[in-house]
């Protein structure tokens, strides 16, 4: 009988320690799914498992806590017992710069992660799942953005049950523009993607960099505009840059080969740059005598270098923005010199004058004579605006034209990506001249014509002898006359 009492004790026993187990074996059994909302396409996420343990019902507390699988054996030792390591963890408050610098320290003894997930293009949630009870560091994949147009995800600690997070992500970007002005009217445009310019004229350029959301995170942050001029623009050596408005020019370093620019700073921070800062650089650039005419225009570009991981204090890794192109553009006037009957004509001399706004005008100082009898002359890198034509010199026996005034008329893309050329003309408002517009090469095309000087009827020749021998004989009748009345007398 004590036997039988003895038995079912144990039975009764055993059946205990399987009942009050069994929410731990559950527990260590079940998996649960990390939901990543507002995941950015090319990342690849991580989850380490920091800290093993047993959940409460509510999902909030861990218990009979050890380390985890994503901590390595020297982390252990530096980290010491996992449950007071929890436990100074636990007085920690989120977000706080407490949580953010122990992040980065487990960080540095992270391996093996319990589970990973990338992100494709057009997907802006993923799950990374199979994932036992604990406490996890999610992060980007080391090295997987280096060099990219993206940012780092900041470190996230998280205790898993089924959990949904959002990334604290944001990447900095840059733009870049151009001022139009035009020098006839006086008016001057806003920053914009496309301008037109005449050659020897300087260009206002303007670089914005809107840097990400989370600078704060950052204990450096490293900056570098690169900027490429086409060989139609010469950089000025003028720059200026601020920071939010204000003036930090001093604290930004400039190199140039003629092509290639660089403004740089390697800690924007300390120049008062936080969250959202917008970094300006302005700078002129002249067009230049090697300027391409037409729609192909003179492209001007920017790309942005700037710190990309705040888990590594901002220093180190760096990514890159996509380019920011903006164009300007020049034109040219043909003028062929021919005479009444259409053929080319030698010996005539033109300038062409634009009318500024104060009045005055400026004469065009890039002409190229098209050929050896001096018949076609091109007046190239032209802006938009008003001319006068005027012929200083006219091949002899023809007659002068009156001054030509017209006006060039240009339209192009002033926001766009690709900003292109769309449409050319000449307007004449006081002449005869019409214009043969070609928008490749940016031409405007016309045929002046001389007249030669009219033939007048002459005074002299055969009529004036006739006049003389009239005269002569009259003259010798009347001496005749003379004598012959004297002799009557006697």
């Amino acid at each position: 009988m004590k036997k039988m009492k003895r038995c079912v004790a144990f039975l009764l026993a055993l059946v205990f320690t399987f009942v009050m187990n069994v929410p731990v074996f559950a527990d260590t059994e079940k998996t649960y799914d990390i939901t990543i909302q507002k995941a950015e396409a090319g990342h690849t996420y991580e989850a380490y498992q920091i800290l093993a343990g047993n959940l409460d019902e509510k999902g909030e507390k861990l218990s009979n806590i050890a380390w985890g699988s994503g901590i390595t054996e020297d982390g252990k030792t530096a980290l010491g017992d996992a449950a007071a390591y929890a436990e100074a963890l636990s007085k920690f408050t989120d977000n706080s710069d407490e949580a953010k610098a122990a992040a980065e320290t487990l960080n540095g003894y992270a391996a093996n992660p319990a589970g990973s997930v990338s992100v494709p293009d057009g997907s802006t949630e993923v799950k990374i799942s199979g994932l036992a009870s604990g406490y996890y560091l999610v992060k980007d994949k080391d090295g997987s953005l280096a060099g990219t147009t993206e940012s780092y995800t900041s470190y996230i600690l998280v205790v898993v049950k089924d959990e949904t997070i959002t990334p604290k992500t944001s990447t900095t970007t840059v733009e870049k523009k151009v001022q139009d002005k035009n020098d006839t009217t006086g008016e001057t445009t806003g920053w914009q993607d496309s301008a037109d310019y005449d050659i020897g004229d300087d260009v206002p350029f303007q670089l914005t960099a809107a840097l990400a959301e989370n600078v704060s995170s950052y204990k450096t942050y490293k900056l570098v505009f690169h900027d490429t001029l086409s060989a139609g623009l010469t950089y000025n050596s003028d720059y200026a840059v601020t920071v939010d408005g204000k003036d930090v020019t001093s604290s930004f370093a400039v190199n140039s080969d003629g092509t290639n620019l660089t403004f740089s700073c390697d800690d924007v921070k300390i120049l008062g740059a936080t969250d959202g800062s917008k970094v300006v650089v302005t700078y002129t650039a002249q067009l230049n005598e090697n300027a391409v005419l037409g729609a192909a225009g003179n492209p001007n570009d920017v790309y942005l270098e700037f710190s990309n991981n705040p888990n590594a204090g901002g220093e180190g890794e760096t990514g890159n923005t996509p380019k920011d192109t903006v164009i300007v553009f020049t034109y040219k006037v043909v003028v062929n010199k021919i005479d009444g009957e259409q053929k080319p004509l030698t010996g005539a001399q033109f300038t062409l004058y634009k009318k500024l706004a104060d009045g005055t005008e400026k004469e065009i100082s890039y002409v190229e004579i098209s050929d050896a009898q001096t018949t076609v002359f091109t007046f190239k890198g032209l802006d938009d605006g008003t001319y006068v034509l005027k012929e200083t010199k006219t091949p002899d026996g023809y007659n002068t034209i009156p001054d030509q005034t017209f006006n060039v008329v240009a339209e192009h893309d002033v926001l766009s990506e690709t900003p292109a050329l769309t449409s050319l003309t000449g307007n004449v408002s006081d002449g005869t001249i019409t214009f043969t517009p070609v928008l490749e090469e940016g031409s405007l095309t016309t045929d002046v014509v001389n007249k030669s000087g009219a033939t007048l009827p002459s005074t002299g020749g055969a009529g004036r002898v006739v006049i003389y021998v009239i005269g002569a004989v009259l003259v010798l009748g009347a001496g005749v006359f003379l004598v012959t009345k004297k002799r009557v007398r006697r």
